[in-house]
């Protein structure tokens, strides 16, 4: 065991300019963990300012979707449509005009005919083109002689 222990304590007795290394490796580590500290909360700060933007969206779009709401019911109301109805000429359908079961095939559009299609000519087939001869060299005298 003493084989152990005397290197261990020969490790932590190292002195760098007065100073134990593991002292060192301490503030070292103090200060890492200080900077993450530091970092962790100014991410969760930047979460927050994130998160109060988002309900201030969600409360701007609530608004909204009220007032769009209202505009709806006011556009929709009866009196409002009627009048509309009444300046464009439109009219309530008279009672007697109503259709029975029995006049529906009367009140049906017959249907057109549908017009015959043009008979369309057949294509022409190409006929394949002779060779052409080659031009016969003119008769000399001596060729005919």
């Amino acid at each position: 065991m003493s084989l152990l222990v005397l290197p261990l304590q020969r490790l932590f007795a190292w002195k760098i300019r007065g100073v134990r290394w593991v002292e060192i490796i301490g503030v070292l580590l103090v200060a890492a963990m200080i900077f993450s500290v530091y970092v962790a909360k100014a991410a969760a700060a930047r979460t927050g300012s994130d998160i109060a933007d988002l309900e201030r969206q969600i409360a701007e779009n609530g608004r909204r979707v009220r007032l769009l709401r209202a505009e709806a019911a006011r556009l929709e109301r009866p009196v409002r449509l009627e009048a509309l109805s009444r300046d464009a000429g439109l009219v309530p359908v008279d009672v007697h005009r109503l259709a029975t079961e029995d006049r529906l095939p009367t009140l049906a559009p017959r249907p057109e005919p549908a017009p015959a299609p043009a008979p369309t000519p057949a294509p022409a087939v190409a006929e394949p083109e002779a060779p052409v001869a080659a031009e016969a060299a003119p008769a000399t005298d001596e060729a005919a002689r």
